[in-house]
């Protein structure tokens, strides 16, 4: 077993799912996987499962009932593994927009480094996004721009989704309070570690949009992260965070 293991939440990534399996366990640096599906109607947890009897012990699912969300995949995917003696637990996108390679750096970033949670970030020099329309870099970069003045985290890409927690980061949290779902999940893990003074890290990154497949993006999403950015302060206000 190795120290790290990468979760990925999936709902119809057929298209992908062997390709971004197989690229991380060619990294140098062994990783273990954890697929958390939500029940896909292509079978993407066939393919899995396909994939498992050649990396065993390597290759877990988690197959669940019904497409719940972002958050609580995750969420899930936590609580299996601090069952296991993970020390650390990424979050990785199925669809390459994170690169396997990057994988390396986000845990250099808290095993060597002083990072309790290492985050992938797009923004933190510059702008490095890769096939996206102009009109949603900027809604993502003004999203962590207005986050970072609602909230006072000083980090420049509040929504990233590419992280390498410690294990005693989600330890502290209570991961049966967390709220979100989408965007709104990845700020709320944030600030809730940002809260208990743990030391978050931002690790430069190019993010590749998706070329096979399809987005999960969503209105609701979006609406969620804004007012949900207003309620995680205001809950730290009052100490209910």
């Amino acid at each position: 077993m190795s120290d790290g293991v990468v979760i990925i939440p999936t709902y119809n990534e057929i298209e992908n799912i062997e390709s971004i399996v197989r690229a991380i366990f060619s990294l140098h640096r062994p990783f273990d996987i954890l697929i958390v599906d939500d029940n896909s109607p292509d079978h993407t947890a066939d393919k899995v499962i396909a994939l498992q009897s050649e990396f065993k012990n390597r290759l877990f699912l988690e197959k669940r009932e019904k497409k719940a969300g972002l958050g609580t995949a995750y969420v899930h995917g936590f609580k299996w593994a601090l069952a296991r003696t993970y020390q650390y637990i990424f979050e990785m996108d199925a669809d390459f927009s994170h690169n396997p390679q990057d994988l390396e750096k986000l845990y250099n970033a808290c095993h060597f480094e002083s990072g309790d949670l290492a985050i992938g970030s797009r923004y933190v020099t510059g702008v490095n996004v890769v096939n996206w329309p102009l009109s949603r870099v900027l809604m993502s970069y003004f999203a962590s721009v207005y986050v970072k003045m609602i909230t006072g985290m000083k980090i420049h890409d509040a929504t990233a989704g590419f992280i390498c927690y410690k294990r005693n980061v989600l330890e502290s949290i209570n991961l049966d309070q967390i709220k979100f779902i989408g965007y709104a999940f990845q700020i709320e893990m944030k600030y809730r570690a940002f809260s208990r003074n743990f030391k978050i890290v931002e690790v430069p990154i190019i993010f590749t949009d998706r070329t096979r497949g399809e987005s999960k993006m969503s209105n609701l999403i979006i609406k969620e992260a804004v007012f949900g950015v207003i309620s995680l302060k205001m809950r730290k206000i009052f100490n209910r965070l």
